[in-house]
């Protein structure tokens, strides 16, 4: 990838050796691989090949996800957990027909208090519901983070809201960020989840953050949150 992305070699040579670790089992290679296809994902949502990456993603991450299942198998380790949920979430958002279903039982299972979700399966699960939902669904999440008794909760939704697609949807969770209902630390996950949700929420984050600029930099003075946010 670092050649690829230095132009000495072309990208189709870095989607081949991708290719061939379909089989790999181990959570940190596919923490890596994840992250630069994420890194490929950003550059390519500018492109008419934004289709074509999110079904080379879903063909990458099918096998590892078929194997894994959406439950905890007896004598797993700590690291297929944190597999299970980068693999789901990873091919939820690229829109995996079989995982977006089950991640929206789930939801729902959990939103009705039927079936709670484990702690491991609700960013994945939150983040595929809201890349592919609605009001309705960003009206419920936002409800789940306001009855939230743990700050970890609510952490957990506010980094996930980002992925929601439309553009009035996304402005609502632009607001929310600055709103008292996020504590001021948490405001620039917010706003990141937002920058790296879509493309179009990139361009909204980042007229938003130019909008509020004057509060923003007072809030955070010279302080690392206000560097962190612009990375992102």
């Amino acid at each position: 990838l670092a050649q690829a992305r230095a132009g000495i070699i072309s990208t189709v040579e870095v989607l081949k050796v991708m290719e061939a670790f379909v089989n790999e089992p181990n959570y940190t290679v596919w923490s890596d691989l994840s992250c630069n296809l994420g890194i490929l994902g950003t550059l390519l949502s500018h492109t008419d090949f934004h289709e074509d990456i999110q079904v080379f993603v879903r063909d990458v991450f099918s096998p590892i996800g078929e194997r894994l299942g959406w439950d905890p198998k007896p004598g797993e380790g700590h690291l297929d957990a944190l597999l299970r949920g980068l693999v789901l979430g990873k091919l939820g958002k690229a829109g995996h027909k079989a995982t977006l279903e089950e991640a929206r039982r789930r939801f729902k299972e959990h939103v009705e208090g039927k079936h709670v979700l484990s702690a491991d399966l609700r960013s994945p699960v939150y983040v595929t519901v809201l890349k592919h939902g609605d009001s309705s669904t960003l009206d419920t999440m936002l409800k789940l983070h306001k009855q939230a008794d743990m700050q970890e909760e609510k952490n957990r939704i506010e980094r996930v809201l980002g992925a929601i697609s439309q553009p009035e949807l996304i402005q609502k969770v632009l607001t929310f960020a600055l709103s008292e209902e996020v504590r001021p630390q948490d405001t620039v996950s917010v706003i990141g989840g937002v920058a790296g949700g879509s493309k179009q929420g990139r361009k909204a984050a980042w007229k938003f953050v130019r909008d509020n600029w004057e509060e923003l930099y007072n809030r955070y003075q010279g302080g690392f949150l206000i560097s962190r946010l612009i990375k992102v």
